[in-house]
């Protein structure tokens, strides 16, 4: 029997434009908010046409020690050049890259995951210390 964790797929994402990239902007401090962004095609850039495109991104966190990852958010990313003139007709896309503000309190390991609707879903992490 097939798990979801088994259809996730991770890659150095400087070699795979789909595997989310997560940059804390600022170095979190406990108690503190910390900006997190998300994006996908960091190196590579993903097309984000209307037959190929990131249908959304989500952020979670698993702290140190800690037996659950919490989810932090979601973004839809709804705009992908499909227009009543036929795909790819107007230039109007949205980027896949979200900024999430989040509390930590404790260091741990921030999990990205995210949809491509070809080539399915991806993963990527990052460690934080708090």
């Amino acid at each position: 029997m097939a798990s979801m964790g088994e259809q996730y797929k991770t890659a150095d994402f400087k070699n795979e434009k789909h595997v989310p990239v997560i940059e804390v902007l600022a170095a979190p401090k406990a108690g503190g908010v910390a900006k997190v962004q998300v994006s996908v095609g960091k190196q590579i850039p993903h097309p984000n046409t209307s037959e190929h495109f990131i249908a959304w991104i989500s952020l979670f966190f698993r702290p140190e020690g800690g037996k659950a990852a919490y989810n932090l958010g979601r973004a839809d990313f709804l705009a992908h050049g499909s227009s009543t003139e036929g795909p790819n007709s107007i230039v109007l896309n949205t980027e896949p890259v979200a900024v999430f503000a989040v509390k930590l309190d404790k260091p741990g390991t921030l999990l990205a995951t995210s949809y491509c609707n070809i080539h399915g879903l991806w993963e990527g992490s990052q460690e934080v210390k708090v």
